[in-house]
């Protein structure tokens, strides 16, 4: 009997091992190869994928046919000539056990698509929404999204599908990658592929590769825990359960359990905090969960029982908001304004009571609006209510040990998870908009730019065009000249026009000063689509650019500007014809408005009366700049300063 046994588990072991090798001898191909997608035109096609060792591969589509043989490891890769664009064509892999086939493959040029949130930011977020994805019937542009996930080794592959451009997809496209690829479309009549590979709120450190960002100078290098670089999977899988603990308290808040929004609640032992204000330098700053805040307002007797508006400027992430302890709305969005209108009979007279619930759910929280946006309005009549609110936690993260697992935590971590599986596939460029989560370290930005420019050409292995969205302007307008870490970034970006098959967008003239996400992407993506249509599609007399400074010579109390035009002509925008945002320094080094026009000549004077001697001048040089410098073309002046780097080279 043990001897029958012994046969079973012989003939039951061959058996495993047969099936074993029938699966593995399946041709597998990347999981972004699907039906829809689109090839490089006019470049050399790699189609590679997984196999059986040393099984045959046979690779046709339009009139080629190619075979191979799988490698040792299973990996195999074919070849084949370049096709002019057009399509639709099929896609036919033959492997021993199996056939794969895609269909509907276009041949055009393929754009890479990344960055931070205002890449991300979809056609549905962005301006005239509604009418932009009613209009947007255009089969011959095709979009892929590259899924979100964090790896701290380079990854072979993700999957995802590509889709056709149309009304029911479009919406869900990042908006400057749409408005790029319709802007190129639109003009060449050829296919436009975009690969959406960004994730918001990312450092560039991020999106450079192991072997780029370890070979950095010591004094560029971030400075990362190594223990969670080295052990990035183990973090994760241990804080799923910590992290579904504190969900799960955010779901039964003892806030509301406890009725904390009812007008006579005890709030001696709540601290204070002024509103608005975001949490960043508070006790606050690295919290996630809900905070309570209450304010007490006292009303007359006429004021009593009459409807009113409530209007607490913007609030990160989401709100609950109660006045005298009946609810009266409720929203998320960081960015989107809390106005509430308060019904008749909630008011009375003497003591009110506003209780908001704020809900952060990462990065800094708070209600961080204009002071001039929190308020209470009764006929007319606004009831300020910035000042010192009581405030209390509720749930917190720190309670329950979840850590804010962000691809910030470790250097390559998108790199390897949304780049690396994408560098065998043939592209025509980068459109990059990426650059406010380094705001801060500016002079750190001109190495980690170039860095990351050079890297990704090493990985594709040839030099990809390269073009960039310049930050755009936010927060107020300065009342006097200022140093501006914007500025600066802004800076670093400029300079990095200094490599070769490089290009910049720049915005500042359309921005939000009261957001960092403006939904004029359509603009953005016209402009980013200037650069390639004179540099990669042959309109060698479109202008791209706006101005950018070339020199500077001091004549007695004035700078005199030469600017380079591109061929185009300078122009003011301002009904009254003088130019705005020129600051000027004398030798203490102390910048003040200036005074400027442009001569007969096309030179920019700029001048101070009480500047006998200027040595710099500095342009568009702060976080929101009131400068009017642009040419016939309307696109705006690069902001410069002659203090420091010397003006923009382009090769």
């Amino acid at each position: 009997m043990d001897r029958f046994k012994k046969y079973d588990t012989f003939f039951l072991v061959i058996f495993c091992l047969l099936i074993s090798q029938s699966i593995r001898a399946e041709i597998k191909l990347p999981g972004y190869f699907t039906d829809n997608m689109m090839l490089q035109r006019d470049m050399p096609i790699k189609i590679w994928g997984w196999g059986n060792r040393y099984e045959t591969v046979t690779v046709s589509i339009h009139d080629q046919k190619v075979n191979t043989r799988c490698k040792k490891d299973g990996t195999w890769e074919i070849i084949l000539s370049p096709i002019p664009y057009g399509g639709p064509y099929s896609l036919t892999v033959q492997g021993k056990e199996n056939s794969i086939k895609i269909e509907n493959i276009l041949i055009g040029d393929i754009w890479l698509c990344s960055g931070q949130s205002n890449m991300e930011w979809t056609v549905e977020q962005s301006a005239n929404s509604k009418q932009e994805v009613q209009n947007a019937n255009y089969p011959e542009i095709r979009a892929l999204k590259v899924p979100k996930s964090i790896k701290n080794s380079p990854q072979d592959n993700f999957n995802a599908q590509w889709e056709i451009c149309s009304p029911s997809t479009v919406g869900a496209f990042s908006g400057i990658a749409y408005y790029y690829a319709r802007a190129l479309y639109k003009e060449v009549q050829i296919p436009i592929g975009i690969i959406n590979a960004s994730w918001g709120g990312t450092d560039i450190e991020t999106w450079i590769s192991d072997e780029a960002f370890t070979a950095l100078p010591s004094n560029v290098q971030k400075q990362y825990n190594m223990e969670v670089v080295n052990n990035l999977e183990e973090y994760i899988r241990q804080n799923k359960g910590q992290k579904q603990a504190f969900l799960d308290a955010m779901e039964n808040d003892p806030g509301i359990n406890n009725q904390w929004f009812i007008p006579g609640f005890n709030t001696v032992a709540w601290e204070e905090m002024r509103v608005p204000g975001e949490w960043g330098t508070t006790p606050l700053s690295l919290i996630d969960g809900h905070v309570w805040f209450k304010y007490d307002l006292n009303l007359t007797c006429t004021e009593a029982g009459r409807p009113a508006t409530l209007s607490l400027g913007t609030i990160d992430d989401a709100d609950i908001t109660w006045v005298n302890g009946t609810k009266v709305g409720n929203a998320s969005g960081w960015d989107t304004p809390r106005i509430y209108s308060i019904p008749p009979g909630i008011l009375k007279e003497g003591s009110n009571n506003i209780t908001v619930r704020v809900t952060d759910n990462g990065g800094s929280g708070g209600m961080w609006g204009q002071e001039a946006d929190i308020y209470l309005e009764i006929d007319n009549t606004r009831h300020s209510l910035a000042g010192n609110w009581k405030y209390q936690m509720s749930v917190a993260n720190a309670d329950y040990h979840v850590l804010d697992i962000t691809p910030n935590m470790v250097h390559s971590s998108l790199y390897n998870t949304m780049i690396h599986p994408l560098t065998p596939f043939r592209i025509k460029g980068v459109i990059w908009y990426q650059g406010e989560n380094n705001v801060g370290a500016g002079y750190d930005y001109r190495t980690l730019f170039q860095t990351q420019i050079k890297d990704w050409r090493t990985r594709w292995g040839y030099e990809l065009p390269f073009y960039w969205v310049q930050l755009a302007n936010l927060y107020p307008e300065d009342t006097t000249p200022v140093g501006s870490s914007w500025a600066e970034l802004r800076e670093s970006q400029a300079m990095t026009l200094e490599l070769p098959h490089t290009g910049q967008a720049t915005i500042y003239d359309i921005g939000d000063a009261y957001s960092i996400h403006p939904t004029n992407k359509q603009e953005v993506g016209r402009r980013l689509s200037l650069i390639a249509l004179h540099k990669d599609y042959g309109r060698d007399s479109l202008v791209y650019s706006g101005p950018t400074f070339q020199n500077v010579s001091f004549k007695e109390n004035t700078a005199v500007i030469t600017m380079n035009t591109y061929g185009s002509q300078l122009t003011i925008h301002n009904k009254y014809g003088y130019l705005e945002g020129f600051s000027i320094a004398g030798e203490d080094r102390k910048f003040v408005w200036a005074k400027a026009f442009i001569d007969a000549n096309g030179k920019i004077i700029v001048y101070n009366e009480n500047i006998a001697k200027p040595v710099a001048v500095r342009y568009a040089w702060s976080n929101n700049p009131a400068a009017n410098l642009f040419n016939a073309q309307g696109l705006p002046a690069i902001p410069f300063r002659t203090d420091s780097w010397k003006g923009v080279t382009e090769k």
